[in-house]
């Protein structure tokens, strides 16, 4: 494995500095597929409502690969692997996103693709990526895309990347809150990284960590419902996603859309179309938003104009006493309601008691050396497990 002569550093506001030993971390950094993440937000519509969230997919996947190197460096996940494996999990770390489109998970729900299968497709077919993980052997980039689709071959490192406690949630909310100026996602992170071991192949905290976990759960939780489950991020992620429909539509109609929409085509006819998946990002789409705002079509025309100038609809409780309210300001809008109304729920819970998922069960060690739960040893996941669990169903919709 082939280290650079002089390590290197990249400044971060929330890990002081990135750092980087192996030449093939360098040259994945470097390459278009991993810069095009810099034209990716990492919250979308998050930005919104808390206008410092501008950072992007590129310096979260660096945090993830920080977070790696760092858990990398505990006495027993350091045991645990071997040198090929270690800069498996910091491939992995770093490419975790890869895959991701503009403007991310409304992006999508519409369109129905996966960021995690067009990013393993993205290491295994695209040359440019596929050659330098081919460097270290032949069997490398099947080996970082199978733990991107979690497929069991590494289950160890998949559970370090994805699971209930892992280094993408980590990052992620304590960059998030970072950008957003919320106290909410603020972990503990070196008490975990201090209590994380590993018995009989699986990752486990010793038990006088728990105040940490408990934290870090607790964060999370209230991280979705202040932030990314905002009503106003929702519901101007919905403006969005009506815009893709309408653009959906459109192009089935084969309307002539005087710009070149091209790539959305191919990506609408062919959703496995790569080529064109990777020209799609947060500047193309604000490029063919901003030209829609004098498109011949008013649906879309209306909709470009919405995003473009924070126009946020409104939205109330999508519950049985306002349904006659929902259905006269559906009927209001006619054949056009699909377009400027919509039924949206988001749910989450704050620990899931998953015995079914590897990795998916926080496990604790105790003092003297037997395994257990977090369930099982703190009163207040107990707690959380039955009470944690929240939905949100709303009706969103354009004042006329």
């Amino acid at each position: 494995m082939q280290k650079l002569e002089k390590q290197m550093v990249l400044k971060d506001p929330i890990y002081g500095y990135i750092h980087i030993d192996d030449v093939l971390i360098k040259k994945l950094i470097d390459s278009s597929l991993f810069q095009r993440l810099r034209r990716i937000r990492q919250l979308s519509g998050v930005q919104m409502v808390f206008h410092g969230a501008e950072h992007s997919r590129f310096s979260h996947s660096l945090g993830v690969y920080e977070l790696a190197y760092r858990f990398s460096e505990v006495k027993a996940i350091k045991a645990a692997l071997d040198e090929r494996t270690k800069l498996l999990f910091f491939a992995a770390a770093l490419l975790h996103d890869i895959g991701h489109g503009a403007y991310s998970h409304a992006f999508e729900d519409v369109f129905g693709v996966h960021h995690e299968e067009i990013g393993a497709r993205m290491i295994v077919e695209r040359p440019e990526i596929r050659n330098l993980l081919l460097d270290v052997d032949e069997n490398f980039p099947k080996d970082v895309a199978s733990i991107i689709l979690k497929k069991g071959d590494f289950p160890l490192i998949e559970q370090l990347i994805s699971s209930q406690l892992d280094i993408d949630r980590l990052d992620y909310l304590e960059r998030d809150a970072f950008f957003t100026g919320t106290s909410y996602g603020h972990i503990d992170l070196d008490r975990i990284l201090r209590v994380t071991d590993i018995k009989d192949g699986k990752v486990v905290f010793h038990v006088q960590g728990i105040h940490a976990i408990e934290n870090y759960l607790v964060s999370r939780y209230h991280m979705y419902w202040q932030v990314y489950y905002h009503p106003v991020s929702r519901a101007y992620e919905t403006i969005l996603e009506k815009i893709y429909l309408r653009v959906k539509d459109l192009c089935l109609q084969s309307f002539d859309f005087k710009t070149d929409v091209s790539a959305l085509k191919g990506i609408i006819n062919n959703p496995n179309d790569l080529e064109h998946y990777l020209r799609l990002d947060d500047f193309y789409f604000n490029g063919l938003i901003s030209s829609f705002t004098t498109s011949d079509d008013d649906i879309l025309r209306t909709l470009a104009n919405d995003f473009l100038n924070r126009v946020i609809w409104k939205y109330i409780d999508d519950v049985p006493e306002n349904e006659t309210t929902i259905e006269d300001i559906k009927k209001r809008y006619g054949n056009q309601a699909k377009y400027f109304t919509s039924h949206r729920s988001v749910a989450n819970f704050a620990y899931q008691d998953d015995t079914i998922h590897f990795g998916e069960e926080i496990m604790i060690l105790l003092k003297d050396g037997k395994i257990s739960t977090l369930k099982e040893q703190s009163h207040l996941i107990q707690g959380l497990v039955i009470t944690g669990i929240k939905q949100d169903p709303k009706f969103f919709y354009r004042k006329q």
